[in-house]
C-alpha cells in the first residue's frame, strides 16, 4: 500500500470552464457533471463546491483518493470513479446521462464518439487540450499523438453544436464549448 499523498494545492479553473458557469449550473439539472481525466479534480472541486453533483473519472488511484477526501472535507457532493480511458475507449456511464462532460489536457480521439453518447441532449461539452504547435516543454504531452491538430477538435464531434471554439497555436492550446442537440 502506498503512503498517503500530501494535499497539493490545486491549479485555478481553465478561464473556459468560470465563463460557462451559468450554463454548467443550468445543464447540470439534465444530469451529474463529469470530469474526464480529471486529475486533482481542480474542475470537480469547483463544480461540486457550486452545488451540483459531480463524478470525477481518472485513472490515478492516489489522485482519486485525495480527491474524495477533499470533497468529504468539504461536504460536496462529488463520485469520484477510477478507470483508465485509453485501454478500453468506453465510459464506465450510461449513454446519455450526463448534463455536462470536461475534458482538460487529455486527449484520446477513440474516446470522442463516446463522449458524445454520454451527454444528455441538451448536455454541455467543455473541451481544452493541447495543440501539436505545442512542444511538451510547458508540461503538455511530448507525444504528438496526444496533441491536436489546428482545427481538428470540433470534427472530433460531429454530432454535437459548436458552441464557442478558439485555438491558440502560440501558445498551443484548443478550446472548444458544444451542446448536444435536444
Amino acid at each position: 500500500m502506498s503512503a498517503p499523498i500530501a494535499s497539493v494545492p490545486l491549479a485555478d479553473p481553465s478561464s473556459l470552464f468560470l465563463a460557462y458557469e451559468e450554463e454548467i449550473r443550468t445543464c447540470a439539472r439534465l444530469g451529474p457533471l463529469t470530469d474526464l481525466a480529471c486529475g486533482r479534480g481542480r474542475h470537480a472541486l469547483r463544480a461540486a463546491e457550486w452545488g451540483l453533483p459531480v463524478i470525477g473519472l481518472d485513472r490515478n488511484r492516489e489522485f482519486l483518493t485525495e480527491l474524495g477526501r477533499q470533497s468529504e472535507t468539504g461536504n460536496r457532493a462529488l463520485h469520484c470513479l477510477r478507470a483508465d480511458l485509453e485501454s478500453a475507449p468506453c465510459l464506465p456511464l450510461a449513454p446519455a446521462s450526463c448534463g455536462v462532460v470536461l475534458v482538460f489536457r487529455f486527449l484520446f480521439r477513440a474516446l470522442a464518439p463516446h463522449i458524445e453518447e454520454l451527454l444528455a441532449p441538451g448536455g454541455l461539452l467543455l473541451y481544452e487540450t493541447f495543440l501539436r504547435t505545442q512542444n511538451g516543454s510547458s508540461g503538455g504531452p511530448r507525444n504528438p499523438a496526444f496533441r491536436l491538430a489546428l482545427g481538428e477538435l470540433p470534427s472530433l464531434f460531429p454530432g454535437l453544436e459548436t458552441l464557442e471554439y478558439q485555438e491558440s497555436s502560440h501558445e498551443g492550446w484548443a478550446r472548444l464549448a458544444a451542446r448536444k442537440p435536444g
